[in-house]
């Protein structure tokens, strides 16, 4: 039987890996949605339209009569915490009520989400964390998205699942999320400057227990969540099933670049990118590269939290195991693959 897909927010980490994954898959007809249209070569079939715009979604999605699984990875970022309640959920909610009436097939919804849910992003929290877990005082986005999706579900057909990975790792342009490149272009400018790597976060951030997703591996375990009998209505924790340190990757990371690993040396990347553009630009020139502006490539201050969370990042993946899945990935091959998937692709030189 024929599958489509629908993937929200195809162009960021989680989205974009989906898509490259599920486009060669026989029996698989993919939609991307996504305001921007697509920077890389793609068979699937696209749609711009805003989540956040109830008619806009009846009007670009109303006619999709055949959808069978709908992957929301979409995110839109807001001024507060609080602000990102409403904003995220809208647009869930705006989806998930066009497909719902448009198309009688509909089997799954699943939503990607993250450690946010257990509060990594106010501090220390429980490790290895479960998906059991109690919650965190609110605002959390994700708590008001699972709870309508659960809710909206009772008494259906279809099913829904979530996956939470962590330290994602994938190739996305204009994501405001991405890692991956925030380290690419560091160690290009120190390269360019003659310094050493220096890790620019805290201490405590360099030495903790760390945990990565690889952005194909976690596109094969959204693919197995949403299809597995076993996986109806949970939520699962889905990473590398590894942990790492930073202080033991960096030399490695240091030799990608050709340079001496430095020590640590904690700044604001967001304040010292500030003046960066022209830099980068010549480089672009330089080394013919995508013209992407630095804001195209990543949100330092995304980066400085990554860098600044001194403790330890952990996820249980006992229940995804207990249900089926045996895949794991190996941290450090999948981050030094991935730098070397941007210099392939002339993302950095």
């Amino acid at each position: 039987m024929a599958i489509t897909a629908v993937v929200a927010g195809a162009l960021g980490v989680a989205g974009r890996a989906l898509v490259e994954h599920l486009e060669p898959l026989p029996d698989w007809r993919v939609i991307g949605l996504s305001r921007r249209q697509p920077d890389f070569p793609s068979g699937a079939r696209f749609i711009a339209v805003d989540l956040g715009d109830p008619a806009d979604c009846r009007a670009k999605l109303g006619a999709l009569r055949d959808v069978t699984h709908v992957f929301f990875a979409a995110y839109a970022p807001a001024p507060d915490r609080g602000a990102e309640v409403a904003v995220n959920l809208a647009m869930l909610t705006n989806l998930v009520d066009v497909l719902e009436r448009a198309s009688p097939a509909l089997r799954h919804v699943q939503i990607v989400q993250g450690s946010k849910w257990y509060g990594n992003h106010l501090g220390p929290y429980r490790t290895p964390a479960r998906e059991d877990d109690p919650r965190h005082m609110p605002p959390n986005f994700y708590y008001d998205q699972q709870d309508w999706l659960e809710a909206r579900q009772r008494g259906k057909a279809w099913t829904w699942s979530a996956v939470r990975p962590h330290g994602l790792l994938g190739l996305s342009v204009g994501s405001p999320m991405n890692q991956l490149t925030a380290l690419g272009v560091w160690g290009s400018l120190s390269r360019h400057f003659g310094l050493p790597l220096r890790w620019p976060g805290k201490p405590g951030a360099f030495d903790c227990v760390y945990q990565f997703t690889d952005a194909g591996h976690l596109a094969e375990g959204m693919v197995w969540a949403a299809t597995e009998p076993a996986c109806a209505n949970q939520a699962f924790n889905l990473t590398n099933g590894d942990f790492v340190r930073w202080r033991n990757l960096w030399p490695r990371v240091a030799e990608f670049f050709g340079i001496p690993a430095g020590p640590v040396q904690t700044l604001s990347l967001e304040a010292f990118m500030a003046d960066k553009e022209p830099v980068w630009r010549d480089l672009v020139a330089i080394h013919d590269l995508h013209p992407c502006r630095l804001d195209q490539l990543t949100n330092w201050r995304f980066a400085d939290f990554v860098y600044g969370s001194d403790f330890d990042q952990m996820s249980s993946m006992t229940r995804a195991r207990q249900a089926g899945w045996r895949k794991d990935v190996d941290s450090e091959t999948a981050l030094l693959g991935l730098l070397g998937r941007l210099r392939e692709q002339r993302f950095i030189p």
